[in-house]
């Protein structure tokens, strides 16, 4: 059986790439898969235990984070530019150099039109891996496209996600009350449009309410604090819906957030990037087989454009 090494971000750190390779490793293991991580942490922390087997602090030598790679059959790093040090991450060159061992990338960011040096960055990962994984057909194509890549690496698996369906409750054909967006906030989640909607559609319908859940994203808590939070309770105030729009501001654990997308008669994802080629808060919504209204950003294209929700363009509340 092959031995393998996750590099990545990993709980207690609060990111959906790390709740991501949690769960990768949980399906893995349920496939009699075994694996271990190497978890990418911003400074020194307590080991959370197995299955994280070392912690590779970013910007710091990596002599020991190779060594413990090496002794390991096929290394799989997860790959977003904000969790590698340097400029747009391109510190995951210089680990990519040290593995002597074949390498798959999961690319969860493919952009079409990168900077320049996003794209020197990520053409030099291509370069080093073995296998590419992508989860959408609109990342294989970006890569294709974009970067000089040998067909036959690139390969496309889809997101996954818990299968919520057994534990749907019949609506009973009653009107919808509940709308739900979840994930860690910050600007470009769109979620003032969403807001602005719940506004329009209030005297339609008097029992309609707004529930946003999920805690600032870390990374920006540190930068700007809670500035966006604030900005959409004024809004909701300003709109005289405050009583319909509720944030839950908390990191959400897997128990929680699949209660509330049992209990949630919509999901919304009013997200205002149009380069989006994966969001996990989409598979789980598609999965859960929730009706969903999304903007049109290229994994929801992919997704919904045959049926399964509803499309809409950016930023427009309408």
């Amino acid at each position: 059986m092959l031995n393998i090494a996750m590099v990545s971000t990993y709980p207690p750190t609060q990111c959906g790439l790390a709740t991501f390779t949690r769960s990768l490793g949980q399906g893995m293991r349920e496939c009699g898969i075994e694996s271990d991580v190497v978890r990418l942490s911003p400074e020194h922390e307590p080991n959370p235990g197995r299955p994280v087997v070392h912690q590779h602090v970013t910007g710091q030598g990596l002599r020991d984070t190779l060594k413990v790679l090496n002794t390991y059959d096929t290394v799989i790093i997860q790959h977003e530019y904000g969790i590698f040090g340097g400029p747009d991450g391109d510190d995951v060159l210089n680990l990519m150099s040290g593995i002597k061992v074949p390498v798959i990338v999961v690319l969860h960011t493919v952009l079409a039109a990168p900077r320049l040096h996003q794209r020197y960055v990520l053409q030099r990962i291509i370069d080093r891996a073995d296998a590419l994984v992508t989860m959408t057909e609109t990342g294989r194509r970006n890569l294709l496209r974009g970067y000089d890549v040998n067909r036959q690496k690139v390969h496309v698996i889809p997101h996954g996600a818990a299968d919520l369906r057994a534990a749907r409750g019949s609506q009973d054909g009653k009107r919808a009350s509940t709308v739900l967006t979840w994930g860690l906030l910050s600007e470009g989640k769109g979620i003032e449009w969403g807001i602005e909607a719940i506004a329009m559609l209030a005297e339609a319908n008097p029992e309609l309410k707004y529930l946003v859940a999920g805690q600032t994203h870390p990374k920006v808590l540190e930068t700007e604090g809670e500035r966006y939070r604030t900005r959409l309770v004024s809004l909701a105030e300003r709109l005289g819906v405050q009583s319909r729009v509720h944030f839950v501001n908390d990191y959400l654990d897997q128990k929680l957030l699949h209660g509330l997308i049992q209990k949630a008669d919509i999901v919304l994802l009013p997200y205002d990037s149009k380069d989006q080629v994966t969001s996990g808060v989409l598979t789980e919504a598609v999965v859960a087989g929730k009706p969903i209204i999304s903007t049109r950003f290229p994994h929801a294209i992919e997704l919904l454009s045959k049926g399964a929700g509803w499309l809409v363009e950016q930023g427009d509340a309408v």
